[in-house]
């Protein structure tokens, strides 16, 4: 092999599409990416740098949290299906959350007799060829091919970027085998401005009209949205609008800072909680934007009166087979776009002041009673270190420009209450629902920003998931330290509220023990020491508490190295 290869055009077309890193781990069926990784770096021609990641998983959370952070997808190279599966939930991942990241993983050699350059040479190979790899991950990518010919290996590449790229946004998977990766490949001139993504839809006219008479007449006008806050820019927008209008915010299940929380119109969050919620019960006007699951129609729902609308990049979600809102009218738009239509139309529109000011009076009463409720949820209890106080002491010593990751599960709704962010672009969860993605996200999201202070809250069973030994030697081999704070109640939460959900006065509502349990527990921060030199304390006491967050921000922040708190809170 010599030359330019169809592996030179692949990493040469990474670079060309933004690419900055590659997630990789290498396999028998990469000594061509290998080869022309290694000549680049002897010819000097840039490529994105290769990250190291000896686990998979954590390849494709590290690409996530870079792309959710930056707003650039990244790549993550695999090794054939045994590397395909390895990504495990996180193809889940980023799938649910619409993040754009290109996965490409080698075929074994298709020949075995010395036919072609790089035919078979390990016995792995034929363990390795499975008759569908692409099979594996199909329904959860937007696109998946196989390069067949070096010769366009660079356009397949370009395509599959635009592809991701594109509303609704999420990951491509390309394969190829390794003779096509040694293969000669005639240099091909690409404008990357040829393979945009497709422009962003806006709102037909009458749609805007109708939409923006509706929430300026309305009594009780409500948005919910989940994951707005992705485009950090339409934040402003629907902040401009709900000020306007006197409109109440709720977020449902949210993934992003989609509003900000000190904003007296912004009415909370709501995930699993059995309770109707009343912002949404009282509204006659509700407008979903940006929202898979708006609500739990079994616990809490609109009024069956309530009017409701519904703007989505994706608004029949059609990879979720049951799905769907009882709403009049739904559009497929991009939630900036039509915001700025909405506030636009509004500059025509004879508006009741007097209507917008007794909303305001009453959304604002609702927001200072939830902060009241709050405030006295973090109160310091002597005996037990509680979920409310430990994040506020996290909040007490935060910066609003600091990026924190949420992965804790049960305290999903906590952490996002008692830390009320309010920038945009602050605040991230996986979009999913596979766990684990915390560690990697960090890595990524430190990359993504190097000058930001990265915190990572997460529960014991998701620290556990994230493979944190992987997780830590890469924090420290890459410099991308961050604080993480492990939720520790010994077990995995939240399969027993499901099961207490179901069977409040059941047998396991009376068992010691449903298999959930972790206790004894494992040194979380210990195994973090261990593999990458990380800052590790375990606090057991409230009094400890902000002592020890102050020592994990100092090792973050002036030492360079991440650092791991492992707080136990109340047992199951």
């Amino acid at each position: 092999m010599t030359g330019h290869t169809a592996s030179s055009a692949l990493l040469e077309a990474m670079q060309e599409a933004g690419v900055s890193y590659i997630f990789a781990n290498f396999g028998s069926d990469h000594p061509a990416l290998v080869e022309a990784i290694a000549a680049a770096a002897a010819t000097g021609t840039k490529l994105p740098e290769v990250v190291t990641c000896p686990y998979e998983m954590v390849a494709l959370s590290a690409a996530q949290g870079y792309a959710q952070v930056s707003g650039e997808a990244q790549a993550v190279i695999v090794h054939v299906d045994c590397g395909t599966q390895s990504l495990a939930g996180a193809i889940h991942n980023v799938a649910r959350a619409r993040v754009p990241v290109l996965i490409f993983a080698g075929l074994s050699p298709a020949t075995q007799e010395g036919e072609a350059f790089g035919s078979r040479n390990e016995f792995i190979h034929w363990l390795q060829d499975v008759p569908d790899q692409r099979g594996i991950v199909r329904q959860y990518v937007k696109y998946d091919h196989e390069i067949r010919a070096a010769a366009n290996t660079r356009q397949i590449v370009h395509r599959s970027f635009q592809i991701a790229g594109s509303d609704p946004r999420g990951p491509v998977y390309l394969v190829a085998a390794r003779e096509v990766l040694c293969a000669e490949a005639p240099p091909v001139v690409i404008d990357p401005a040829e393979w945009r993504p497709v422009a962003a839809s806006p709102l037909p006219d009458d749609a805007v009209t109708m939409l923006a008479e509706r929430l300026a007449s309305a009594h009780r006008p409500v948005i919910v949205t989940s994951y707005l806050g992705r485009n950090t820019d339409a934040v402003g927008e629907l902040t401009r609008l709900c000020q306007r209008l006197g409109i109440g915010v709720l977020e449902s299940a949210p993934g992003y800072v989609n509003y900000p929380h000190h904003d007296a119109l912004y009415q909370g969050n709501y995930w699993n909680q059995p309770v109707q919620n009343p912002a949404l019960a009282e509204a006659d006007v509700v407008l979903v934007i940006d929202s898979d699951i708006p609500w739990v129609p079994a616990m809490n729902r609109p009024a069956e009166t309530a009017a409701v609308f519904h703007i989505d990049v994706d608004p029949l979600k059609p990879t979720m087979p049951l799905w769907y809102i009882k709403a009049r009218a739904s559009f497929a738009a991009d939630s900036l776009t039509a915001l700025r239509q909405l506030n636009a139309r509004l500059d025509g529109l004879s508006i009741d002041e007097e209507t917008v000011r007794r909303r305001r009076d009453h959304y604002g009463r609702r927001h200072a009673e939830r902060a009241t409720r709050l405030a006295l949820a973090e109160k310091p209890d002597s005996a037990v270190i509680t979920p409310e106080y430990l994040t506020a002491c996290v909040r007490a010593q935060i910066d609003d420009d600091t990026i924190v990751l949420n992965e804790g599960i049960t305290n999903y709704h906590t952490i996002f209450d008692h830390l009320g962010r309010s920038e945009p672009g602050t605040m991230f969860t996986s979009g999913g629902s596979s766990l684990g993605w915390n560690g990697g996200a960090a890595i990524g999201a430190r990359l993504a920003a190097p000058d930001r202070t990265v915190v990572s809250m997460t529960g014991d069973g998701s620290y556990m998931f994230s493979v944190p030994s992987t997780v830590h030697w890469m924090a420290r081999r890459y410099k991308t330290p961050f604080l993480q704070i492990v939720f520790n109640n010994r077990g995995w939460k939240a399969p027993k509220f499901s099961t207490l959900a179901v069977h409040p006065d059941g047998h396991a509502s009376r068992a010691d023990d449903i298999g959930v349990s972790f206790d004894p527990p494992a040194d979380y921060s210990g195994i973090a020491a261990a593999a990458g030199g990380a800052f590790a304390r375990k606090i057991e006491r409230p009094g400890e508490v902000e002592d020890a967050i102050a020592a994990g921000l100092r090792a973050v922040r002036e030492e360079g190295r991440a650092a791991v708190l492992d707080v136990w809170l109340p047992t199951l």
